[in-house]
């Protein structure tokens, strides 16, 4: 049975709390996010079947507990559209906190890649709805927005593009539609972007101004080489295109550590993700117009391990807000990023299949 509102608010309050300890620990110890209502998966992930792993909220339901969160939150969350997508549905943005340091995360531009979003609904909840005196400190601090599933479109169809069928693009699929995340280019006029969605991340993100900008996507399972051997369960990456700021290079870094950090004390294993240095994507694009910019990969993990994914990842969100709220995020050595190791070799059938089974 999904929890209350109310018992959400107050389970929320103890995951503030222990994000915002300074305990290496702390994180590891906060209680799991809530069960997500029943809804179909996302079929195109074999690790999404029927009956096992999270469920997630339809378009519908999303919107519906968007409204629900606002509404729980007397005020303190404000949920809006930013645009539409090319079937029409919605793009929700949801913001809270005054503060001066405002952090921007994005969830879901493929729509195949949905556990992010089901983060975000939790941490929305935490920050938002719980009233705790960590809470109200860090709402004061700071001023979070979250653009809750870019891609509704792609999530309907089950498929990583946004829908265009008349699209032919450079990045995407002819007839399916565009990868919204290759059309950030801060080179091309939102009015120009062929991508509605992508558009209105431009829009949103050039009125909210963040400092921050954090991209939560998912990929395939790897490992690292042996000996260590370990799967990896999420990889990050920073901008890497030629021309980001040195300012800004240096804050992304900085973030790349914290959340680095967040994961790992939550018992995710963290690598390096190996992205491209295309100014066109988001992580690059943001990077380039001056913000601290972050990729999350969340590993396709096994439907009994989705829980703990969704859980690690709502954590990273919590607890970077934090960070930049206490000031702590300034303070960091850009150049222990470089310790963070580079991600392995894709998992062969036969691994992904006992570790299924292990699972």
């Amino acid at each position: 049975m999904k929890p209350s509102l109310s018992r959400t608010a107050a389970v929320a309050s103890v995951a503030m709390a222990a994000s915002l300890a300074p305990a290496a620990g702390a994180l590891a110890a906060a209680p799991a996010a809530p069960a997500s209502p029943a809804s179909r998966p996302a079929a195109s992930s074999p690790s999404a079947a029927p009956g096992k792993g999270v469920r997630l909220h339809s378009n519908a339901e999303l919107a519906r507990e968007l409204r629900r969160i606002e509404r729980a939150g007397h005020g303190r969350v404000k949920v809006r559209s930013i645009g539409t997508s090319n079937e029409g549905r919605p793009l929700w943005f949801a913001t809270l906190g005054t503060g001066p340091k405002r952090l921007m995360y994005v969830t879901q531009q493929h729509g195949d890649e949905p556990l992010g979003t089901e983060s975000a609904l939790q941490a929305l909840r935490t920050l938002g709805v719980g009233d705790g005196r960590d809470v109200r400190r860090l709402r004061s601090k700071v001023t979070l927005g979250i653009v809750v599933r870019a891609n509704p479109d792609g999530h309907e169809h089950r498929w990583r593009y946004n829908y265009d069928p008349d699209a032919d693009p450079e990045y995407g699929e002819k007839g399916k539609g565009y990868d919204i995340n290759r059309y950030h280019d801060p080179a091309v006029r939102p009015e120009d972007n062929p991508v509605p969605e992508a558009a209105a991340v431009e829009r949103a993100y050039a009125r909210f101004r963040p400092s921050v900008m954090v991209d939560y996507h998912m990929q395939g399972r790897y490992a690292f080489p042996p000996p260590d051997g370990r799967e990896i369960t999420t990889s990050i990456q920073w901008p890497t295109a030629q021309g980001v700021p040195a300012g800004a290079l240096k804050r992304s870094r900085q973030v790349a550590v914290r959340v680095n950090g967040a994961f790992t004390r939550a018992g995710a294993v963290v690598s390096q993700y190996p992205g491209g240095s295309y100014q066109g994507i988001a992580r690059n694009a943001y990077g380039l117009r001056g913000s601290a910019s972050l990729l999350v990969e969340l590993s396709d993990l096994p439907p009994a391990r989705q829980r703990f994914q969704v859980r690690t990842a709502y954590l990273s969100m919590v607890d970077l807000a934090g960070a930049a709220a206490s000031g702590r995020l300034d303070g960091i050595d850009p150049a222990r990023a470089d310790a963070i190791p580079p991600r392995g070799p894709e998992l062969p059938q036969g691994a992904r299949a006992e570790s299924a089974e292990a699972a």
